[in-house]
């Protein structure tokens, strides 16, 4: 497997840079868990870090990726079917054929 040397920005993990595995598109994944031990022997925490482009890539190379500390965690997900209905529907009337 191919990794990433990728840094990390914000929350506890800011200024560390890990290794990453890619993904078969040579990106890393979009989400990041970091698992942290209680040192309590509770349950753990889950530091999550969401990937951003890093900046502008040079010519002839692909876009290189950081991670930027998601102290709200993972958005739900939800699927988008091409027949789904959008979330919102437009405001006005719709059509009427009899003008």
């Amino acid at each position: 497997m191919k990794s990433e040397d990728t840094p990390f920005e914000g929350g506890p993990m800011d200024g560390r840079v890990l290794p990453v595995l890619l993904g078969i598109t040579g990106h890393p994944p979009k989400t990041y868990r970091i698992p942290v031990p209680d040192p309590d022997g509770g349950p753990e925490t889950v530091l999550v870090y969401r990937r951003v482009p890093r900046g502008p890539g040079r010519v002839g190379l692909s876009n290189r990726w950081k991670y930027e500390y998601a102290p709200e965690g993972i958005p739900p997900r939800r699927l988008n079917w091409p027949w789904s209905k959008p979330d919102a529907t437009p405001g006005g009337k719709p059509d009427d054929a009899d003008g």
